[in-house]
């Protein structure tokens, strides 16, 4: 079995593959300061949940952003699980080009998503996540990871402004019954919400244009659904969401690299 292991800024996610078959997903909170043992009793606990043995884990796959911790996880790999893992970055085969200024500067998780949404939806592909910060990726008709954009994340900007404002607060982030909000809780709802929505819709459009031709577009994480939802109805530039696309990716991956 693989264990793939989405090390990201806000949560952990562990995906255990049985060939093929994703046959469970686990997330935890990331704990920069965690130490191999500590991590090794949440795993071997997870496991004992589903009825699994960390003896049944024949390989393992990192994706992390979180530098402190691609060192605990490689220990845990080679301690708890006995396999060397694959690390996503440099001198790891990705199956896909990365035609961008400086290749070493890029996310592993980016590296993973873009690989599974080419994999999964062909060429030309953007991959839009909703994380932490929210992420564009393109990929070519060729397969070439080719570049994309950061913005803030939706989440941490709402927390800044609430946090920076005096008399702002907190809101659910959920689409407004209008544009023109009627009350505080609408206003920012509107600029949060519907304004997330019109930068993805605007990006998109200003991508699709340098492409010279219309990317599927996939949207990953835990608000794209929020963004899909306020998008134009006669507009809906996001074609799919996708769930678990960097584990997806790191399965690739480590395919990949065991042929």
């Amino acid at each position: 079995m693989l264990l793939a292991i989405d090390i990201g800024n806000t949560n952990i996610k562990f995906g255990l593959y049985d060939g093929d078959t994703r046959v469970e997903v686990w997330r935890i909170l990331t704990e920069r300061h965690r130490l191999t043992d500590d991590y090794a009793v949440i795993v071997r606990s997870l496991f004992a949940l589903r009825k699994y043995d960390l003896s049944m884990v024949t390989g393992c796959a990192i994706s992390c952003v979180v530098p402190p911790l691609t060192a605990v996880f490689i220990e845990l790999a080679r301690k708890y699980l006995g396999v060397e893992p694959i690390v996503i970055g440099p001198g790891v085969k990705v199956g896909m080009r990365l035609l961008i200024d400086t290749p070493r500067e890029l996310g592993a998780d980016r590296v993973a998503h873009a690989v599974a949404a080419y994999y999964r939806y062909g060429g030309p592909v953007i991959v839009i996540e909703f994380g932490t910060a929210t992420v564009f990726d393109v990929v070519s008709r060729e397969g070439d990871y080719i570049g994309g954009a950061i913005a803030p994340g939706i989440a941490i900007s709402a927390e800044a402004l609430s946090r920076s404002a005096a008399k702002l607060y907190q809101v659910d982030l959920v689409r407004p019954p209008r544009t023109i909000g009627k009350n505080t809780v609408h206003y920012m709802q509107s600029g949060i919400v519907l304004g997330w929505a019109a930068m993805t819709e605007g990006l998109v459009h200003r991508m699709w244009e340098e492409l010279g031709e219309r990317a599927t577009v996939v949207a990953t994480g835990g608000l794209a659904q929020v963004i899909l939802d306020a998008l134009p109805s006669d507009d809906k530039v996001i074609d799919h969401i996708a769930d678990n696309l960097v584990l997806e990716g790191l399965h690739r991956i480590y395919q990949i690299n065991q042929g």
